[in-house]
């Protein structure tokens, strides 16, 4: 069996940001294989970077012999968690978190081991399998007369909204501590659960789970463990980019722009990333920081990251596809590739579509297809670019101005691109 100490790990790695209990923890989970839980709201259906710490630290656990549980919080998810935020949240319908719930299951298995026949396999469940069959007298009578309303208020994320006079904070969003409070009580009735881990602003939520399961009568010992929440260097929030959140679905963030962000990580923000996302160990980590220090311009430690999250979250073929597309933007020969792989790594670029028959009927020529690329505003203007070297189709150099484009020329099934100088890149898209 794997090595029960996970909490080691985590320290150095520098995941831990609180526990319940310092003191105790690390030797009770090195006695003997216990069970602990994360929670995600289905709010979209794909995970994104925001989720990468907690989806870590159930796959450190479960390597570490411990079984993971995934709570996909189809009942909290229709109301909300107000924790960190300064306005409520737009409320889903049922339909919508269970098809997110069936969309991100397939991301989570990247991560952890549902599959197994052994006994730390990994557990999904959704908490509205219990929540919603209650009524809300029963869930008054039986859970909420054990909860004091005066412990709620004195969480940091309620006096936060309740001081805002313009919105403050809605009945709704008020219940759903009690909510996560009752799911740990859940889990370990049914489970036997005793941890429960979650970012640094869901300390009230995880104590007041601890709180409730004593009050229930539980006396068996539950723990909560916080993690730091993801930020660079610059104080903001990691996995934002221009174009929004990077998320892990390869559809809505592709696996070259997942790896571009990695690999153009600040060098400061590098060094902390590395244990949180790889399973690089100490001693490895060292020669990497060292190694980093000494020739940051080299960038080994943003590849290695880059490379070994890349691949988790997208496998193989993914981090094959986004050290493809890295290749092409230094200059590599574009080939055999497919229309779609295309279309998603030059989905930044000017494309325009042109009627496929100018393929075979000869009218073609590099000078047109420059202009109707946009790369250059005249014949004049891509007869200069020809002349001086720096015109490409597919990143082969075209010296004729006279030449003729055809079929040949295509990338994919109906894709061509069309380059001027080192870094000025066009699509044109044949149909018909």
């Amino acid at each position: 069996m794997p090595s029960l100490d996970v909490y080691s790990s985590l320290a150095w790695r520098k995941l831990i940001h609180q526990t319940t209990d310092e003191e105790n923890l690390p030797n009770w989970l090195a006695e003997a294989p216990r069970t602990v839980y994360a929670g995600f709201d289905p709010t979209s259906d794909s995970l994104h970077v925001g989720h990468l710490v907690a989806m870590m630290i159930l796959r450190r656990f479960q390597k570490a012999g411990h079984k993971p549980i995934v709570l996909a919080g189809g009942a909290t998810g229709m109301i909300g968690d107000p924790s960190g935020r300064s306005e409520e949240r737009s409320l889903l319908t049922v339909e919508q978190i269970e098809a997110n719930l069936t969309a991100l299951r397939p991301q989570m298995q990247r991560f952890l081991d549902f599959d197994s026949a052994t006994s730390n396999a990994a557990t999904l469940v959704n908490n509205h399998d219990w929540m919603g069959p209650q009524s809300y007298l029963e869930f008054l009578r039986d859970i909420g007369k054990h909860f004091p309303v005066n412990v709620m208020l004195a969480k940091d994320s309620v006096k936060s909204r309740l001081s805002k006079t313009d919105s403050g904070l809605s009945y709704t969003e008020f219940s759903y501590m009690l909510i996560q409070a009752y799911d740990f009580v859940h889990l370990y009735r049914e489970h036997g659960c005793q941890i429960q881990i979650g970012g640094s602003d869901q300390w009230g939520n995880i104590t007041a789970g601890i709180d409730l399961a004593r009050r229930l009568g539980i006396s068996e010992k539950l723990f909560g463990i916080t993690t730091p929440l993801l930020t660079k260097s610059d104080g903001q929030k990691m996995g934002k980019t221009a174009s929004g959140a990077l998320w892990l679905d390869p559809a809505k963030t592709s696996p070259y722009h997942f790896y571009q962000y990695w690999i153009n990580i600040d060098d400061t923000d590098v060094l902390k990333c590395l244990p949180l996302f790889t399973d690089v160990e100490q001693e490895e980590l060292e020669e990497l920081t060292k190694n980093h220090l000494e020739a940051p311009e080299k960038r080994e430690a943003q590849k290695r990251l880059a490379e070994d999250l890349t691949q988790l979250v997208h496998g193989e073929e993914g981090l094959r596809s986004a050290l493809t597309a890295t290749s092409i933007f230094f200059g590599a020969e574009i080939a055999e590739l497919s229309d779609a792989e295309l279309l998603s790594i030059f989905d930044d670029v000017p494309s325009q579509s042109v009627p496929r028959e100018k393929l075979t009927d000869g009218s073609l020529t590099i000078l047109d297809a420059l202009v109707l690329a946009t790369l250059a505003k005249s014949k004049g203007e891509a007869r200069r670019t020809v002349q001086q070297g720096g015109a490409y189709v597919n990143n082969r150099r075209i010296e004729a101005i006279d030449q003729v484009l055809d079929a040949s020329h295509l990338v994919g099934e109906s894709t061509m691109v069309l380059r001027s100088g080192k870094r000025r890149y066009a699509v044109l898209r044949f149909e018909g």
